[in-house]
């Protein structure tokens, strides 16, 4: 945990004489600070702790097996979001130490594609299509999941814990495989891929590879990026309006918890990390790193159309806002959409 603060201190905007309050101040120190050593501690820091927690598993008994499941999950969402700003070019100052990085401390050890690929996906064809039916890769996700017009109320809880469902852990599993497979050196993508839970084995037994490692990766680190996946946009009623990249991504993005201090700083610490809870800023300027994204939102750009305070429960949760865009956009009336979404909250409920 010492290691990781390096980053964050060197970082803080906090630290600075005065905080940026325009977005050239904070390109401006952003660029002032750029480093490749300490998101190297950043990285070694999140490995270090995730070994500690298989040690844990290793020693602990069952309830040291589910807490190192639950925390190696967490682990795994905050390196899959730290290299998602190496894919984006602002984790290091070179971009190719960057990359080199992101290969061997996230991509490889947990089974992603090439750093490229996801590059392609996820800067060239999710963020200028977010939303758009047809262009956007993670809406095509969502709706592979059962998350389309017409789903019914136990389809549609189905679909928000899909990688939990066999059908979903399958789909895990071949989206591993096929990632280890990707391209060329897929040979050592794949024993990089196989040497992580072999080593943690040996080190620690089998218990210490199944619940700090294998449970995690196929299945609650799966389910904790699936959250963060549904709360990025308003995926099925994002409105299509001209203007500049604020008024774009304010149009048919969301922020959660804006009003709930407790509820934000859990989702900071565990399954939305390291900027992904300010979605709306991070689509808006893509190439802020995460440590301005709190000011760049407070500062510059507010808040988007859109800013629920529950993910569940509540009449205006994001669940159940999900569901009566989907119910709406399939011809049922705001009525029967809005009695469907009880129900859902009833059955949540139960």
């Amino acid at each position: 945990m010492a290691l990781r603060q390096a980053d964050r201190w060197w970082f803080s905007p906090q630290r600075s004489r005065r905080t940026p309050t325009t977005l050239r101040g904070i390109r401006t120190l952003q660029r002032e600070r750029a480093n490749n050593v300490t998101p190297a501690l950043l990285l070694a820091g999140h490995w270090i702790e995730l070994v500690g927690w298989c040690l844990v598993a290793a020693k602990g008994g069952p309830i040291g097996w589910a807490a190192a499941a639950a925390a190696g999950a967490v682990k795994l969402r905050h390196l899959q979001e730290v290299s998602h700003f190496a894919v984006h070019g602002v984790l290091t100052r070179s971009g190719r130490v960057g990359t080199v990085l992101c290969e061997a401390a996230v991509h490889v050890p947990l089974g992603f594609v090439p750093v490229p690929v996801r590059r392609q996906r996820h800067v060239r064809e999710h963020h200028p299509n977010a939303t758009v039916a047809g262009a956007d890769p993670n809406l095509r996700e969502l709706h592979d999941a059962g998350l389309c017009t017409g789903v019914t109320v136990s389809r549609f809880f189905g679909a928000l814990v899909f990688p939990l469902t066999p059908r979903g852990v399958a789909s895990t599993v071949r989206g591993i495989a096929d990632n280890v497979s990707h391209g060329t050196g897929r040979w050592w993508r794949l024993a990089g891929f196989v040497a992580v839970p072999l080593v943690i084995t040996a080190a620690g037994g089998w218990q210490a590879a199944l619940f700090g490692y294998v449970v995690p990766r196929l299945l609650l680190y799966p389910q904790l990026a699936w959250m963060s996946l549904l709360v990025e946009h308003r995926w099925w009623d994002a409105e299509t309006v001209p203007g500049t990249p604020a008024v774009v991504e304010a149009a048919r993005c969301l922020r959660l918890y804006p009003r709930n201090a407790a509820w934000a700083l859990l989702a900071r610490g565990t399954w939305l990390p390291y900027g992904d809870l300010y979605h709306y800023a991070h689509s808006a300027h893509p190439a802020v790193r995460w440590n301005y994204l709190p000011v760049l939102e407070r500062s510059i750009l507010g808040a988007p159309g859109y800013t629920p305070d529950a993910l569940l429960l509540g009449d205006q949760a994001l669940v159940r806002h999900h569901f009566r865009a989907l119910a709406v956009r399939d011809g049922m009336s705001s009525a029967a959409a809005t009695a469907a979404a009880r129900g859902a909250r009833t059955a949540l409920r139960r």
